[in-house]
């Protein structure tokens, strides 16, 4: 195969600023989710964080899965990125971005259409909690035309944003991908995302997933909000019926991975956190890498805990190359 796992989702240039919880109060932001928001109000935040002389800390190329291609490649394995950025100068950063971390990707800055490239707001508290406001731009017409088949067709994962839950033309897409990578024999995985696309997009969910995922990432909250239990206990019994495998984080607690035959509880790794921005995306990131490369799921458990411990550490979704290599190379030398 070519590439180990092909990944569709948002393209959105994440700009990621330390803020207090009197920000959220002052300027009506609904804190630890991903909001939507138009253009007009992503200026108005703006002008907000200016006022009180907050800056941007880092500006990188993110979406939940364009952030779990480039830890499968960090960690020395083979993805695929499908999206949709705009011909403009953040468009072009974004593609750059790709490029540097070794993604591949169909679009070129020739290809790009006219218009805006998605931007994601991420508002750190001193909690480590991450909030998100969100302007989808372009990314919002991701569709079937941005499907690169012949990619998907020579990989050996399919990994699929659940935030494409929320467009129209994304759903289709995602849909598309999916029954695509079930008629080629390529395994399906699927993320969640946020509680928010389970709260407003179950129906949505339902359809991608169909007659069940081989791989199904999600926190304790979107496991309890879409099995509709109360606990972790009860909420991964109900997920055995739509997933042959899965993966609940559950925080500072680790994780429980259900390999398709045991339950594996993945021990948490101490951390002083103060971003949990990308913690999730790098456990999938980590994780695929692990079990499309050779490792068990035990093993690649202990990865993903080990590199989104790590990622929560520091402000920022993403680990350097040479932070993921020396993590690989202190889980698998031992």
């Amino acid at each position: 195969m070519k590439y180990d796992v092909y990944g569709i989702g948002n393209a959105l240039v994440d700009m990621e600023f330390k803020v207090t919880e009197d920000f959220f109060t002052e300027n009506n932001v609904e804190k630890g989710l991903m909001t939507l928001v138009e253009q007009e109000r992503q200026v108005e935040l703006t002008e907000a964080l200016a006022k009180n002389d907050i800056n941007a800390l880092k500006r990188q190329c993110g979406g939940s899965a364009a952030n779990t291609m480039i830890g499968i490649s960090q960690f020395g394995g083979k993805s695929f990125y499908s999206c949709k950025v705009a011909n403009d100068e953040t468009g072009k950063f974004y593609l750059n971005d790709l490029k540097e971390n070794k993604v591949s990707t169909k679009l070129t800055e020739q290809t790009a259409p006219d218009g805006v490239t998605g931007k994601c707001m991420v508002m750190v508290t001193p909690d480590a909690d991450r909030t998100m406001n969100t302007f989808l731009g372009i990314t919002a017409t991701y569709s079937k035309d941005e499907l690169d088949l012949e990619a998907l067709k020579e990989s050996k994962w399919l990994y699929v944003e659940g935030y494409l839950v929320a467009s129209p033309t994304g759903q289709s897409a995602a849909v598309s991908a999916v029954n695509f990578a079930r008629e080629n024999n390529v395994k399906t995985a699927f993320t969640m995302s946020d509680p928010n696309m389970v709260k407003f997009f179950r129906d949505n969910i339902n359809e991608i997933i169909g007659s069940g995922v081989d791989l199904l990432f999600s926190n304790e909250d979107e496991a309890m909000e879409f099995t509709g239990k109360t606990t972790v206990i009860e909420a991964r019994e109900e997920m055995k019926k739509i997933a042959k495998t899965f993966v609940i984080t559950l925080g500072k607690n680790g994780a429980v991975i259900w390999d398709g035959t045991t339950f594996i509880d993945i021990e948490p790794f101490t951390t002083d956190a103060i971003d949990s921005n990308g913690a999730g995306d790098m456990f999938a990131g980590a994780f695929l890498y692990g079990i499309t490369n050779g490792h068990t799921y035990a093993s690649s458990g202990i990865l993903a805990s080990r590199a989104s411990s790590k990622v929560v550490s520091q402000f920022g979704p993403r680990l350097s190359t040479d932070q993921a290599i020396e993590i690989h190379k202190d889980v698998f030398s031992n």
